[in-house]
């Protein structure tokens, strides 16, 4: 059976769009894309997932303790087995996380640990990289803990930075050519059970852990 995939949001859903698209190719291997849950009624990512068939949900507002309470509860009841944060926007609290160990990843829009951490979200972190000077930036897909951006690393891709970018062409760039390749990809291996988490090292697998195992035991 694939793994159930739920997406959480906040606004636009790009990231959302380059998973629909990754489905529609047939590049979601061993995961189908069973719910998009937002943090806000009004997020066009909403809108994305209708087209695509895919259930939206919307999280009640409230604190960070009940918000996640509301979110891992829809989880359990959707039998979801990984979470994508995509641009999810809403603080929550460790109990996510206690239930969903490794099963949550997140894409950011730097090479981790440059430019992350709290604040740095949206357009701050491609002005941050600008100001530093950096020849290269990129995204980071990783697995998301309690502390901000400091979960272990799945993928990374880089792209060079241009001199005459602004925060605006440095983000599309870094969108087209890292985040709507990378995340498909990081989603599908986990998917194929091809991510084995050693510590703060992330091991991509050749084959299926699982399948590995078998052999093992034959």
């Amino acid at each position: 059976m694939p793994k159930r995939i739920a997406v959480l949001v906040s606004g636009g859903g790009t990231n959302l769009q380059a998973l629909i698209d990754a489905q529609a190719r047939g590049e979601l291997t061993g995961g189908v894309l069973a719910a998009v849950i937002s943090s806000s009624p009004e997020a066009y990512a909403l809108e994305r997932a209708r087209r695509a068939g895919i259930p939206g949900h919307v999280l009640p507002r409230g604190d960070a303790g009940a918000v996640t309470a509301a979110l891992v509860e829809l989880l359990k009841g959707l039998d979801i087995q990984l979470v994508v944060m995509a641009g999810f926007m809403t603080i929550v609290t460790g109990q996510l996380f206690r239930h969903y160990e490794n099963a949550v990843i997140n894409i950011h829009p730097s090479l981790i640990p440059a430019f992350c951490g709290p604040g740095c979200y949206g357009l701050r972190v491609h002005e941050k990289a600008l100001e530093y000077g950096v020849k290269l930036s990129g995204a980071t897909v990783h697995f998301v803990t309690e502390q901000c951006d400091a979960g272990p690393i799945i993928l990374q891709k880089a792209v060079p930075v241009l001199p005459d970018d602004t925060p605006e062409t440095l983000q599309r760039r870094i969108m087209e050519q890292c985040e709507w390749k990378l995340l498909p990809q990081a989603v599908s291996l986990f998917c194929q059970d091809r991510l084995a988490v050693e510590g703060r090292a992330v091991r991509v697998l050749e084959r299926p852990a699982l399948d590995s195992a078998r052999e093992d035991n034959l």
